[in-house]
């Protein structure tokens, strides 16, 4: 970690025109969690905050890194899916959605959305020559916006299956932003044989009290410095899959979710709140 971020510190000078850095961004203190360069001053103070709540944060980080990569590569070479459609995608990194979906297929179809202007430059940047992958400027909190947005329309065809994936986005809506309503508005616009893929900071209560308190001031952190972080419970979670059918294992750590002999993120206190899952849409699939 100590020479990703001797990397990291001259980043503020090569930050591109426009872009606010004097406060932190989700997507770039994740990135740094995860070893990245993509990051400043106002990030790295908030990651090493919260490494002193959660010091094994960053292998939480890669486990969901895992997580992902596991997911697409199940809904890419196991359940056929060609469309993706990843909100909330962060900062470009190794193991993105474009190279493993269209690692098994190269006409498969990818769309990174983000609020940050940041990612929208790192990935046009690396987009430039794939014709198939875009990456788009848009909120989650703006659904009807993603969902009409030109660039996805041209891509995605919704009159056949398609992979939502909502990695680490719903816990940065707060309860009045209608998490559950968004996440059922995104849900609706897709057909059946769809797939919903989630992974949410998880808070799981009185059954384990030392991680709840870990998760309790985690959620503290992050809404003093960043306005936003929610640990919900495994139930609050569940509830975004709507009345798709959850694929076995369930809602669970995303370490455990079909864990691979390539996996390297380490399980400690921190891998328990988070949590994964993916469901698909019920109903027969379009001809």
């Amino acid at each position: 970690m100590s020479e990703d971020l001797s990397s990291a510190e001259g980043a503020q000078d090569r930050a591109p025109a426009g872009i606010e850095i004097s406060k932190p961004s989700i997507a770039r203190v994740y990135d740094y969690m995860l070893g990245g360069k993509d990051n400043f001053a106002s990030d790295r103070k908030v990651a090493e905050m919260a490494l002193q709540i959660a010091p094994d944060a960053p292998e939480a980080a890669r486990a969901n890194r895992e997580f992902l990569r596991r997911v697409v590569r199940h809904l890419a070479a196991e359940a056929g899916i060609r469309q993706f459609v990843d909100i909330g995608s962060g900062l470009p990194t190794q193991g993105n959605v474009h190279e493993i979906a269209q690692g098994v297929d190269p006409r498969a179809r990818v769309v990174y959305v983000d609020n940050d202007p940041i990612v929208l430059v790192h990935g046009r940047a690396l987009l430039a020559k794939n014709d198939t992958t875009t990456v788009i400027q848009a909120d989650i909190r703006q659904a009807d916006d993603i969902l009409s947005h030109p660039e996805l329309r041209r891509l995605v065809d919704f009159s056949q299956p398609v992979a939502l994936l909502l990695f680490s986005i719903l816990h940065h809506l707060n309860d009045a932003e209608d998490p559950e309503g968004i996440a059922a508005r995104l849900r609706n616009a897709l057909p059946p044989g769809s797939y919903l893929a989630i992974s949410h900071f998880h808070n799981p209560g009185a059954a384990r009290p030392e991680i709840a308190e870990q998760a309790a001031s985690a959620e503290k952190l992050f809404n003093e410095n960043l306005g936003t972080g929610r640990w919900r419970f495994h139930d609050e979670i569940l509830a975004y899959f709507g009345d798709f059918e959850v694929l076995a294992p369930g809602l669970v750590p995303v370490a455990e979710w079909r864990p691979g002999p390539d996996d390297r993120a380490a399980q400690g206190i921190t891998y328990h709140t988070l949590v994964g899952g993916v469901a698909r849409k019920p109903g027969p699939e379009p001809a």
